[in-house]
């Protein structure tokens, strides 16, 4: 398991535009074969700052799944009119207690 973290800022006074639009493109991602969970929280100091969670059975799954597909543009249409610059993506692993 790999977990997908994007640090995404949106336009302010955008940002319930941007959670009405995510409530629509949830599906489009969480349906995605390989995909595990998603979770998109915001940020309570910065409310124009939102942190996507995904976890994915691999970083293929999620490059070769849903980043090289139709699936990817659907979820860019939706939510990116309301990003304020490209997303930070960053995919971590768990760390042995």
């Amino acid at each position: 398991m790999v977990l997908e973290v994007a640090l995404i800022d949106v336009l302010e006074g955008r940002e319930d535009e941007f959670a009405a639009a995510y409530r629509k493109a949830h599906e489009v991602l969480a349906t995605t074969p390989g995909c595990r969970s998603v979770r998109m929280t915001r940020g309570v100091e910065s409310a124009s700052r939102f942190v996507l969670l995904v976890e994915w059975d691999s970083v293929e799954a999620h490059l070769e799944n849903f980043r090289a597909t139709e699936r990817f543009a659907q979820w860019r249409g939706l939510i990116g009119p309301f990003f304020d610059g490209a997303p930070r993506v960053e995919h971590f692993n768990d760390v042995a207690v």
